[in-house]
């Protein structure tokens, strides 16, 4: 349960801190007042979306705490939203996510919007509401899981086929290509080795004549550089002789002399090896433009075009084994759907009984709401083909009620009112209340479309599920505002040109005022008063064990509807009026305020 809620700076709110108790705490006042702010508040700390525009207008960021209380410990929430739309959530001080707020709060509150009860008039949020009923959440799970696997190997299978349909002029194309590099056959670095041989050729004259020079000047001519070298040897030998310096150098004359001759041999072999013919060079520079052909349309380089061809040879080799790989997908498909169909047959057991008790305890639950001859049937529909099964299993679900006798089991969503919606929605959270035990409900103004008797018995029933759970209903019916064990006013303001937001906890005194308001409007009258303090007087009077069927007007809505409304009776000429005018000395004004009323900063 909620124990302590802050809000600062959110929409209209500037500061707030506000303690909630146990039992049903309600919330009244003006349309705009700000009521829907708080259960948004709430809404935030429990993993809803944050948007910049909840920030209040001239402030950096907007905080949100509250205190709960669960399973004998306390949990502190907090959010901060900033006017950038950033959010920052936090759980015990530490840290959270938005989804680790949402998971915490299935386990803390149950929040009932204004048009949640719209969500009944689509059948397809039937069957969840079943499966929730009946503690089926772990086998849909696993449906869903199975359906989710099968789903993900058939739409494999599907790729797959169409790619077979395109296999033959994949395969085509594919084999175009590798033949393509596999003629010319590159060799690793090859490209660079044509450059080279291709700079050869074209130089063949010029290096057959340079060589030829150049032997003659070392090796053969009158003046060949081996012949003089003699000479020289001599007299270094001579130096030598004389000089010990001289002698490394006479020491180095063979291997001079052996560098020099086998300089002189490979020029002439070298001249005589080149071939310049102009067959070879066109042999060289056909072969380079294949290579350079092939780098320009697979490359840049000549190693990203033999790691193309190897993708080629995988690819064929891909669309080669697609048969075998057809088959494998087959087996594997035929056991997810047999695995899927096992375990949604398996729910679908389940819930046909469970459909059945589902609908008796809504019939028990909408009489205590003053729909007691309301018939109710789940009917479950199983699907004609296996394109209509789903994640949530091999059939569907819709609520068929008759509200009145004699009529037949028609769907909800073609024969419910607004009024009945709204109850068949409470029917369904105080059902789903009976395993959450501790567990905050909140109601923002489930009172929509229903007033009269009928309001009163919802009061009821609101105060009745406070005894298992902690109820926060927004409310703008005395009938129901009179049930609260904890009142609380919303009003607005104006201060200092700014729209200000309050609430505070309102005593006996102040709840008779409050309730005179919704009654009598803003002129409120001292028989206006007296009635309130008379449907007070009567709530209060109400064990636990009458609280249904034992207000006024706990019969049908359609005998209740021409029931004056509770501390009023009809005159004769049918006017309504009030009993007991004269009972408050004091002409109904206000007492001393609450001391336990909400600061405000």
């Amino acid at each position: 349960m909620i124990r302590f809620l802050a809000i600062r700076h959110l929409a209209v709110i500037d500061r707030l801190e506000l303690e909630f108790h146990p039992g049903l705490n309600v919330l009244t006042g003006e349309t705009g007042a700000g009521k829907s702010i708080l259960v948004g508040a709430v809404g935030l700390l429990v993993g809803g979306r944050a948007s910049a525009d909840l920030v209040r207008t001239g402030e950096d960021a907007a905080t949100l705490e509250a205190v709960f209380e669960t399973a004998g410990r306390e949990v502190i929430l907090r959010r901060e939203i900033t006017s950038q739309g950033r959010s920052r959530a936090y759980v015990d001080g530490a840290l959270a996510t938005s989804a680790t707020l949402r998971e915490l709060a299935s386990s803390l509150v149950d929040l009932h919007g204004q048009h949640e009860h719209q969500v009944l008039l689509d059948p397809a949020t039937h069957l969840d509401l079943l499966d929730e009923f009946a503690g089926l959440t772990g086998e849909r799970t696993a449906v869903a899981q199975s359906f989710a696997e099968w789903q993900r190997i058939r739409d494999e299978r599907l790729r797959l086929m169409a790619g077979q349909r395109e296999s033959a002029a994949r395969a085509e194309f594919l084999e175009f290509q590798l033949s393509e590099v596999e003629r010319v056959a590159p060799k690793p670095g090859e490209d660079v080795e044509l450059t080279a041989v291709r700079l050869v050729l074209a130089n063949a004259d010029k290096l057959q004549r340079l060589c030829g020079e150049a032997y003659q000047a070392l090796y053969e001519g009158d003046t060949a550089a081996l012949t003089t070298l003699g000479s020289v040897w001599r007299k270094v030998t001579d130096l030598a002789a004389i000089d010990d310096a001289f002698g490394p150098h006479l020491a180095a004359r063979e291997s001079i002399k052996s560098q020099l001759e086998d300089l002189a041999y490979f020029l002439r072999s070298y001249a005589a090896g080149i071939d310049a013919s102009p067959a070879r060079l066109q042999e060289v520079e056909d072969r380079l433009a294949l290579v350079e052909r092939l780098k320009k349309k697979y490359g840049p380089a000549l190693a990203d075009v033999q790691e193309h061809a190897g993708r080629l040879r995988r690819d064929l080799d891909d669309v080669e084994h697609a048969t075998e790989r057809t088959a494998q997908l087959d087996g594997a498909l035929q056991r997810a759907r047999d695995e899927y169909l096992r375990r949604a047959e398996a729910l679908s057991m389940r819930r046909r009984p469970a459909a059945e008790t589902f609908s008796r305890a809504l019939e028990r639950s909408l009489g205590d709401l003053a729909m007691s001859r309301t018939r109710c049937e789940v009917r479950l529909a199983a699907a004609e083909t296996d394109a209509q099964w789903s994640e949530r299993g091999i059939e569907t679900a819709e609520f068929h009620i008759s509200p009145n006798p004699g009529e037949d089991l028609r769907p909800l969503a073609r024969v419910a009112s607004g009024g009945e919606l709204s109850r068949i929605m409470l029917a369904l959270k105080t059902l789903a209340s009976t395993d959450a035990p501790g567990k905050t409900l909140i109601f923002d103004e489930v009172d929509t479309g229903i007033g009269g008797a009928v309001a009163d018995i919802v009061g009821a029933r609101l105060r009745s599920l406070a005894e298992r759970c902690q109820v926060l209903c927004i409310t703008h019916l005395p009938q129901i505002a009179a049930h609260g064990a904890t009142h609380y006013r919303i009003a607005k303001s104006i201060r200092a040109g700014r729209t200000i937001t309050t609430v505070e906890r309102l005593d006996a005194l102040e709840r008779e005022e409050e309730l005179a308001r919704m009654i009598g409007g803003s002129e409120v009258s001292i028989a206006v008063r007296a009635g309130a303090r008379e449907m007070l007087a009567a709530r209060a009077a109400l064990r636990p064990r009458d609280q249904l069927g034992a207000v006024p007007g706990a019969v049908d809505e359609r005998e209740a509807q021409d029931m004056p409304e509770p501390g009023r009776e009809k005159g004769a000429k049918g006017e309504a009026k009030a009993k007991g005018e004269s009972e408050r000395p004091h002409g109904g004004k206000p007492g001393a305020r609450a001391t336990d009323r909400v600061r405000r900063r």
